[in-house]
């Protein structure tokens, strides 16, 4: 007799969770709506780090765990490999999402290709771009490259982030038709412009003057020498203005001495309703990276209010409005970063217009829209499956 059919079931692996990036983020609200809409999505990890408690979350726990070289806030791990295995031939899922291709998904590609059943994960980070500027040596790049392309082959359906990374994924010989460009979406809740609270500053020990915000890792992948660079000229003149560094890595102590004297406030890692009301109480956003697939951080910077300025290469400039929400300026000109800065931090009128477009425009990427075409994709990707 044919089975009943019954709603589809998700297994999504991934090796980041509990860190503070926004991979981890968007897992995080992949697994709660999951768990608020009743979706049969469960999440497995294997780290030390804290993770949401949440039913539909399961880490295994390490066999052995290492700080990562040249990036001490994230962590490698020996993961549980057979009970990981053990846990998905029990449950029985109908697709396996993997969203990192570290050790974790490793476990996941193996038992996707043990039983049989289609394999879908998301391009979140450009991992050869991040080995080529944290290493500087091409065997290491190409080494990379070669794992990606291995890696990806097999799955029916890889979501990019942007367009701007199609194009990356088609160079490590995806074809077209397998990759998807998942809707950019956000806690639009969360990152709102009614968390504005001036008094957080004083709480916070930053003194008064314009304060231009960058949150992410302190890392040079993220090009933060020229954020430095552009710094120092904006601070000589106006020596008012407030730089702040939210988040942490291993360019922050460089970083800190460079700019010592030049009114630069590193906060470290903050959440929740602190990190909402930091965002929506400042004044610009500033994020030079040229690697990000997305960038979370300037989705929510503009829900809560903020004009921003970013790169034109990578994924941010996708969800930017040149001259509407911010600007768009190329990587390689600090000039014209100096200029954009000094000019937005004068011109209290265009901010605060630019800053209620940048809001009005991220409203409709929520979250739930985002995770409803990622489920959609699935559904898709199963059907097809059971016909072939």
């Amino acid at each position: 007799m044919p089975q009943p059919p019954h709603p589809l079931r998700i297994c999504l692996l991934t090796d980041t969770l509990g860190d503070v990036n926004g991979v981890s983020r968007f897992i995080q609200n992949v697994a709660l709506q999951a768990h608020q809409t009743g979706r049969d999505l469960c999440v497995l990890t294997s780290t030390q780090f804290k993770i949401p408690n949440q039913p539909n979350i399961i880490n295994f726990k390490p066999i052995f765990a290492t700080k990562m070289p040249r990036y001490e806030n994230l962590e490698l791990v020996l993961p549980p490999a057979p009970a990981i295995l053990r846990y998905l031939r029990e449950h029985r899922p109908d697709v396996l999402h993997i969203s990192t291709p570290g050790s974790v998904g490793s476990v996941g590609w193996w038992a996707a290709l043990r039983m049989g059943i289609p394999v879908l994960g998301v391009y979140h980070t450009d991992f050869p771009a991040y080995v080529d500027y944290l290493f500087e040596e091409p065997v290491y790049t190409t080494l990379c490259t070669g794992h990606m392309r291995f890696f990806y082959k097999r799955f029916a359906a890889i979501f990019t982030r942007s367009d701007d990374y199609k194009r990356s994924l088609m160079k490590l010989g995806i074809a077209e038709d397998r990759i998807v460009r998942l809707l950019p979406g956000i806690d639009t809740d969360t990152f709102h412009s009614r968390f504005r609270d001036p008094a957080i500053w004083q709480r916070l020990g930053v003194p008064a003057g314009p304060k231009v915000i960058y949150c992410g890792r302190v890392s040079v992948e993220k090009n933060m020498p020229l954020l430095v660079k552009v710094w120092k000229a904006v601070h000589h003149q106006r020596p008012d203005a407030q730089l702040i560094i939210v988040g942490d890595g291993p360019y922050r102590a460089p970083m800190q001495l460079e700019l010592a004297g030049m009114n630069v406030h590193f906060l470290g890692f903050r959440h929740g309703v602190e990190l909402s009301a930091i965002y929506a109480s400042g004044d610009l956003f500033i994020f030079p990276s040229t690697t990000d697939t997305l960038g979370q951080v300037v989705m929510e910077s503009q829900s809560s209010g903020l004009p921003v300025i970013v790169s034109d290469q990578g994924g941010p400039k996708e969800v930017v409005q040149h001259n509407r929400t911010g600007l768009i300026l190329p990587a390689d000109r600090p000039e014209q970063w100096v200029t954009a800065v000094l000019g937005l931090i004068q011109d209290e009128p265009r901010r605060r217009q630019w800053g209620a477009a940048a809001h009005n425009y991220i409203q409709p990427m929520s979250i739930r829209h985002s995770f409803d075409h990622f489920w959609q994709t699935h559904e898709a990707v199963h059907a097809q499956a059971r016909r072939g």
